[in-house]
């Protein structure tokens, strides 16, 4: 029996259209626009994309959009300096800082700049410890993870008591599902690059979260049958047949992994799309916020 298809990209486009609804409810009752301002350092491609991508989502939804580029070589304090100015604007509810920086500047310090009200990517550090902290609750969860579980939750998985493996580690990914599991009351274990047996780990999962960017590195034969699948990679492979001469997979091996699993997220089409509409969520939430700090 073939494996039940995760829609990312339907449950994106619900989410997106109740956001919709929100921001022009808000303004139909005369409450300020929510709006988001994208801070992209530097000139990386896929960066420059992945803005662009989240700036016409705010188009659609009706949300405002501020972009500020900044040169490759700006310094630590033209950074926070920016930041700082969009904390103290009101029309900006939400502040995202693209990933990743340049190398030369300290990426900690930029995230811990930013108004814990406004980080709608969830990556201050105090909204991550609160994330790793039983009993407390962080102002916002970073958009990818939240995207995962929401996909679970509405495919209607029992996490409660699962066996979960979340295959990576990353500060965007990995380590904050793996939390978000563990408030939600699943048994977690996170594999990493020195992890041993990693087959038979993954074979235990109920629930697997696939994060470390090796294309279909997962197998069916490391896959629990009924077990609940969410791919996160996305990896170009060459392909001489495809228009662009290439095509996108994912950490898992797709086609032959649907055989065993009960449900799975495809790639293209699964996690993807649920990070931009998560985002959207979130700046919609940071105006409310706002609405009840004036």
């Amino acid at each position: 029996m073939k494996a039940k298809i995760i829609d990312g990209k339907a449950t994106a486009e619900r989410i997106r259209a109740e956001v919709k609804e929100a921001v022009d409810k808000r303004k139909a009752e005369g409450k300020s626009i929510p709006g988001l301002a994208t801070v992209l350092v530097g000139e990386n491609p896929a960066s420059k994309v992945y803005v662009r991508n989240k700036q016409k989502a705010c188009t659609e939804v009706g949300i405002n959009s501020f972009g500020h580029n900044l040169p490759g070589d700006a310094t630590q304090e033209e950074v926070e300096s920016l930041v700082r100015k969009l904390n103290a604007d009101p029309a900006v509810n939400g502040i995202l800082v693209q990933l990743p920086l340049p190398s030369h500047l300290e990426e900690e310090k930029v995230l811990s700049s930013i108004d814990l009200t406004k980080d709608v990517d969830g990556f201050h550090p105090i909204n991550i410890g609160r994330l790793a902290q039983k009993g407390r609750e962080p102002i916002f969860v970073p958009c990818t993870p939240a995207g995962c579980m929401y996909l679970l939750e509405d495919a209607g998985v029992k996490i409660a008591g699962a066996n979960a493996v979340v295959l990576g580690r990353s500060n965007i990914v990995g380590m904050p599902v793996a939390l978000l599991l563990v408030k939600a009351n699943a048994t977690v274990t996170i594999v990493h690059s020195r992890s041993k047996n990693i087959p038979e780990i993954v074979r235990n999962a109920d629930i697997l979260v696939a994060a470390i960017g090796q294309p279909e590195f997962v197998k069916k034969d490391w896959v629990k049958p009924g077990a609940y699948v969410i791919d996160v990679g996305i990896n170009q492979v060459a392909d001489s047949t495809a228009k662009r001469g290439y095509r996108l997979v994912g950490d898992v091996a797709f086609d032959e992994v649907s055989e065993v699993a009960a449900a799975i997220t495809p790639v293209p089409g699964g996690v993807g799309p649920m990070t931009i509409a998560m985002l959207l969520k979130n700046t919609l939430r940071a105006a409310e916020l706002a609405d009840k700090a004036a």
